[in-house]
């Protein structure tokens, strides 16, 4: 099966709970248990947004005793970054033509004026 990791990483990233964990991974690594504890949900919700994350390659879980870890992978984040890039790349070039032509403009105005 092929995935369109783009498409899951903003999915994932389209619900508030799930920013929200991932901007606290961005202090590091934490336990489930200290994911859980801002929010009024249950364990098990924190769990199923946990796996929606890490399907969508943004953290990854480790196991240390009975402690789950989890920690941010940057990766589907630069993925991210690097496509909106694209777009930033392009409208800058449509911006800087219109100023271009409006400056053309002004300078015509002023001629016929």
């Amino acid at each position: 099966m092929v995935v369109d990791y783009l498409s899951a990483t903003f999915a994932a990233l389209s619900d508030p709970t799930r920013r929200s964990i991932v901007n606290r991974l961005t202090d590091g690594p934490a336990t489930v248990n200290e994911l859980a504890e801002p929010f009024s949900i249950s364990q098990q919700a924190v769990s199923k947004h946990l796996a929606y994350l890490e399907t969508a390659r943004l953290i990854e879980r480790q196991r240390d005793g009975r402690q789950n870890f989890c920690a941010l992978k940057p990766d589907a984040i630069r993925e991210v970054a690097k496509w909106a890039d694209g777009y930033r790349r392009c409208w800058e070039k449509n911006f800087q033509r219109l100023d271009k032509l409006l400056d053309e403009m002004k300078k015509q105005h002023a001629r016929a004026g």
